[in-house]
């Protein structure tokens, strides 16, 4: 388990984007498991709530007319249509984790993604490929939740998103989802040591050197 302190380091926007079925969302519930210095941001959504969902858990499940008055409010960082409905990310659910030094974990599209960009580039991008586009038309049939129709979208739609790779810092192939999860810490771990994100290094230097 790891451990925050808000007074050695601001707290970081991490974010994970996949298309749909490659993983994106267990590999986050998993490292919301294992580092308790990193927090979920919940996103609001115009969709329908799934079976075994819950409100303002996974999502906070909104109309679209609330969601619109959300969006001329300005109170999202980011929001994007897929697959017909709305998805966005609530500034008050980034910002008191943020300013008390805690992570925010983002699932969210390439399209949230390049918006967030403009908002605050300070933030980490990881991209997570399937290892194959049969194993993830195969994942999508597994979760038994998505018609064929919806299914032969999203297939349809994930050649559009994994074009937009290179546009992440850092891409990784989930052929195993604990060795996907270990590479996605490894890399939060990293990133929380860089210089420009541990505020008292300043201080602390001037301290040695006088």
């Amino acid at each position: 388990m790891a451990t925050h302190n808000p007074l050695l380091r601001r707290g970081l926007l991490f974010v994970l984007s996949s298309p749909s079925g490659a993983g994106k969302t267990t590999i986050s519930h998993m490292l919301l498991e294992r580092d308790d210095g990193i927090g979920l941001s919940v996103s609001a959504t115009t969709r329908p709530i799934r079976p075994g969902e819950v409100d303002g858990k996974d999502y906070h499940f909104v109309s679209d007319e609330e969601f619109q008055r959300l969006v001329d409010a300005g109170e999202f960082l980011e929001w994007a249509y897929v697959f017909g409905h709305r998805y966005g990310t609530l500034k008050r659910e980034v910002v008191k984790q943020i300013e008390g030094g805690r992570d925010v974990l983002l699932d969210i599209d390439w399209q949230g993604t390049q918006q967030l960009k403009q908002v605050d580039p300070d933030i980490v991008r990881v991209f997570i490929l399937p290892p194959s586009m049969g194993e993830l038309e195969r994942r999508l049939r597994h979760r038994k939740t998505d018609s064929d129709e919806v299914i032969e979208r999203r297939m349809a739609r994930s050649s559009v998103e994994i074009s937009h790779w290179a546009e992440y810092d850092y891409v990784l192939i989930n052929d195993d989802a604990q060795h996907c999860l270990k590479l996605v810490h490894t890399i939060l771990k990293a990133e929380r040591l860089k210089a420009s994100r541990r505020v008292f290094l300043h201080d602390f230097v001037r301290s040695l050197i006088g």
